[in-house]
């Protein structure tokens, strides 16, 4: 057990002081990714999102900290998330500013292995994967405790600089859960994290089935030239790449194939990161201006050079 003491500071003046630290970073060239403050009683809204909080929750291990880890992720203290392949960092401000790094060991091949068999066939497309509109059978498959995608205690490693020698700290807790907070908008972040292809579990076969008006169900499994391109690679027509579709589901896969956070989609696009990221949860059709249409189209043509 660890103690330890610091002179207590209110919320509002810590945050206050955190925006103004991060806002010098981000002058100096910093691409800072923050996890806004919110009141939601759940940390997490979507499928991957709440299975990654539910996976965290159920070792004991961390039962005694994630308390102080959800008050502070929900007011808005995890100050930068920046999540890499099998490894995530972050600023999280307390008492002072600390910052920490989440280590996670990549999923043992054989149970990728075991995982894509079972998923075989399952899936239809790589949208339906990430929006988590899959089948309860397939929902078993990945978040089942032992075999499933989310990483066990003994394959996460934390390192904090604050002053509390507990192996999870407060701030590592407010880091998890915002984690969980980002698979909202960035589910293919999941399978970064553990070091696999997420389009290694989608069927081509199945895929264009669903194309080509097959015997499945046209209404969830019908994908259009260009999201066929986005999800798999595949030039349809060789003399031109497919059209742009203004939704959140294809901008999202455009970013997936492109391996692009938030924050770099934005700067190519010439948006705001809450730009992309509020494009993204839209669902249908989206109303764009011209200028940002054409940019995201550039983008899109660029990719399937």
């Amino acid at each position: 057990m660890s103690f330890y003491y610091n002179e207590y500071v209110p919320v509002a003046v810590r945050r206050a002081k955190a925006l103004k630290k991060m806002e010098k970073l981000r002058k100096s060239g910093g691409d800072i990714h923050p996890i806004e403050p919110f009141k939601a009683r759940t940390i997490a809204k979507s499928f991957w999102g709440k299975s990654w909080c539910q996976h965290l929750e159920s070792f004991s291990d961390y039962e005694n900290r994630l308390p102080r880890g959800r008050t502070y992720v929900r007011n808005g203290s995890v100050c930068h998330l920046e999540i890499n392949k099998k490894e995530a960092k972050a600023i999280v401000s307390g008492s002072e500013m600390y910052k920490l790094s989440i280590h996670i060991q990549p999923l043992d091949p054989k149970k990728w292995s075991i995982i894509k068999d079972r998923c075989k066939g399952k899936i239809g497309s790589l949208i339906e994967l990430l929006q988590g509109q899959i089948s309860n059978e397939v929902m078993e498959i990945v978040t089942d405790p032992k075999n499933g995608l989310f990483p066990h205690p003994k394959e996460i490693r934390f390192n904090c600089n604050c002053p509390d020698w507990a192996e999870m700290c407060k701030h590592v807790a407010a880091a998890m859960y915002g984690i969980g907070v980002r698979l909202d908008t960035e589910p293919e972040l999941l399978f970064k994290l553990r070091g696999v292809n997420h389009e290694e579990l989608i069927a081509l076969d199945t895929a264009v089935d669903g194309i080509t008006g097959g015997k499945r169900s046209r209404r969830r499994r019908t994908l259009k030239a260009d999201a066929l391109e986005d999800v798999f690679g595949v030039e349809l027509e060789a003399e031109a790449p497919p059209s742009f579709e203004a939704t959140g589901a294809c901008i999202r896969a455009l970013r997936s194939t492109l391996d692009l956070s938030q924050a770099a989609s934005a700067r190519k696009v010439g948006v705001s990161t809450p730009s992309i990221s509020k494009w993204e949860k839209a669902k249908g059709a989206l109303n764009l201006q011209t200028k940002s249409f054409q940019a995201l189209e550039r983008v899109h043509k660029a990719a399937h050079r």
